[in-house]
């Protein structure tokens, strides 16, 4: 075999772990879902774009609450993926207003027989729990609708920051077993679509929705619930 020189067989190792390292992070398998000022790769429930009511400013995710009124009613309405997922992980960072409510919801179905998000898919609450001297939203009166929530399941272990900080939050789902993570703590962890699960929707509200909590594939969605809300650094992988 002919001889490499050192200086070039230097080189040709350096270039090789450097190109290891590239596939590496791509390897990794993370997709961002809110680019910088567009609302692309998203739309509204059951319509076929992202209209004009969520808008998208420095990376930032928001409704524009303050002129609601400018709006169609149909362009008033929950944002979905354009991409469904199964086995995901999904990041990103929430603020809420002042008595404010929204929420993350997931395996979300579309079909005209559905006319909202939560009818089809499970929710991480997003809300303003208010502090001992401050009532925040009326919801956070309520066992299981407090932030960080499987709402109206189960409850989870408070981290939220105080109204108007980010909060971090990953949700992640595998063969059912569904973790809720909020500001670097684990604050939930169950099993969906068991015998348990299916008793949890019983006493709930979602008792009435037939087709609630059973898909195991569907789109995220930002729930507008009338309030102003903030997300950002959104982004997801399929496991």
């Amino acid at each position: 075999m002919k001889r490499i020189p050192f200086a070039l067989a230097t080189i040709f190792v350096i270039a090789s772990c450097t190109g290891t390292q590239h596939q590496s992070g791509s390897a990794s398998g993370w997709q961002t879902l809110l680019q910088q000022n567009s609302t692309k790769g998203w739309h509204l429930y059951n319509q076929k774009t992202a209209g004009n009511f969520w808008k998208v400013k420095d990376g930032v995710l928001f409704p524009d609450k303050p002129n609601e009124k400018q709006y169609k009613s149909e362009e008033i309405a929950d944002l979905v993926t354009d991409n469904e997922y199964g086995n995901f992980e999904l990041e990103l960072e929430w603020k809420i207003s002042e008595k404010g409510n929204s929420g993350i919801i997931f395996y979300v179905k579309e079909d005209k027989k559905y006319e909202a998000s939560y009818l089809t898919g499970p929710e991480m609450q997003v809300l303003d729990n208010g502090t001992p001297t401050r009532p925040g939203h009326s919801d956070s009166r309520l066992y299981t609708h407090r932030a960080g929530d499987l709402y109206d399941l189960l409850a989870s272990k408070e981290a939220v920051n105080p109204v108007g900080e980010w909060n971090k939050i990953t949700l992640k789902s595998k063969n059912g077993k569904l973790d809720f993570y909020m500001n670097g703590v684990r604050t939930l962890s169950t099993q969906m679509w068991d015998q348990n699960w299916k008793d949890m929707i019983a006493i709930s509200k979602f008792k009435y929705m037939p087709d609630f909590g059973k898909f195991k594939t569907g789109r995220i969605a930002l729930q507008y619930h009338g309030d102003e809300v903030w997300y950002r650094n959104i982004r997801i992988r399929r496991l």
